[in-house]
């Protein structure tokens, strides 16, 4: 890790510290160390091993992809390249800087640099369609009990939801439709050229044409591996779920019992839409909002909910932070297997 880096994890750890400091100000501290000595902790660990296992599920999205006749990753080295992800998604405005941190990981471990790039873009337009497809259905579920009782967050959830669509269908229009995305981006440069310097549009222009030919090059290999594409979406679909089921089971450790998995499960999803739309590392802040406002009229106790929070937090961030330290620290040998 680079000093910088280092120095980002310092930041968002201090940040971190500081939002739970300020969330429980008025707090009794006798009465939050009580709810932290009388936790249930097999339920704790349940949610540790939810995050382990999605982890992990994504490990093997990560061999499937990789899997080959001159490529082969083991479970050790493959497992390094979503835990380097955490880190780098954690420390990153907007999770910028995963799918670099994925590409570094992956190189370090033997794989040439176009065909990791092709792995980490079919891996790429799966989660995306997935947690599309997650989203969809838990709107259908749980949308209206949102945005009957919190209207502000509601707002950011539909423009959370309209932002991944566009994403997808832009993906979807330079997979089938190339030359005519081609013709829209060159359109779309025109009135933008109307604000900025020739040469300023000229590079814009010269980016996106590359990217949209990258895109498209790299596309076509997810048109012939469509059995590795539909085991990936499956494994995919069950980390999510994994993953969105880990506030449940804080809950329950907090003696929260009287909630369902499913309304818990929509919750969460409604969270890390909002949190994607913030553009500070981790969604710092707003992760916390979110998570008060939203599981508020489940935990009647004010100690219990900021303890949640920060459980919750901890397990889906700072947790997947440290592993990914752990992982920077002990570099693979570069070797294929």
């Amino acid at each position: 890790m680079t000093r910088k880096n280092k120095l980002a994890v310092l930041i968002m750890i201090l940040i971190g510290a500081g939002i739970f400091i300020y969330e429980a100000r008025d707090l009794n501290g006798a009465q939050l160390i009580h709810e932290l000595l009388t936790l249930d902790l097999k339920w704790l660990l349940v949610a540790f091993l939810l995050m382990f296992g999605s982890w992990i599920i994504e490990t093997f999205v990560v061999q499937i992809f990789v899997r080959s006749e001159a490529d082969d990753l083991d479970f050790k080295t493959a497992l390094r390249v979503p835990l380097v992800e955490q880190l780098f998604n954690a420390i990153t405005p907007m999770a910028s800087g995963g799918q670099p941190a994925q590409l570094f990981a992956l190189m370090q471990s033997g794989v040439e640099a176009g065909r990791a790039s092709s792995v980490l873009l079919m891996k790429f337009v799966v989660y995306q369609f997935m947690v599309l497809i997650n989203f969809v259905l838990t709107l259908f579920i749980g949308f209206d009990q949102v945005s009957k009782h919190f209207g502000a967050l509601a707002l950011f959830i539909v423009f959370g939801f309209v932002i991944h669509v566009v994403v997808i269908v832009g993906l979807l229009m330079v997979m089938y439709y190339y030359k005519f995305t081609k013709k829209l981006v060159n359109l779309v440069m025109i009135p933008i050229g109307w604000f900025v310097k020739p040469e300023k549009k000229l590079a814009m222009q010269s980016n996106l044409d590359h990217k949209i030919d990258t895109f498209y090059a790299e596309s076509l290999h997810l048109k012939r591996e469509k059995k590795r594409v539909v085991k990936a979406c499956l494994l995919t679909l069950v980390q999510l779920l994994l993953y969105y089921a880990v506030p449940y089971f804080v809950l329950l450790s907090l003696g929260v019992s009287h909630v369902s998995i499913v309304e818990v499960i929509v919750l969460h999803v409604m969270i890390v839409m909002i949190v994607s739309l913030f553009p500070i590392p981790g969604g710092a802040g707003g992760a916390e909002y979110s998570f008060k406002t939203l599981f508020a009229t489940y935990v009647a106790s004010p100690s219990k909910l900021i303890l949640g929070m920060l459980l919750w937090r901890f397990l889906t961030y700072y947790l997947g932070m440290i592993c990914g330290i752990i992982a920077m620290a002990f570099p693979p040998k570069s070797k294929r297997t």
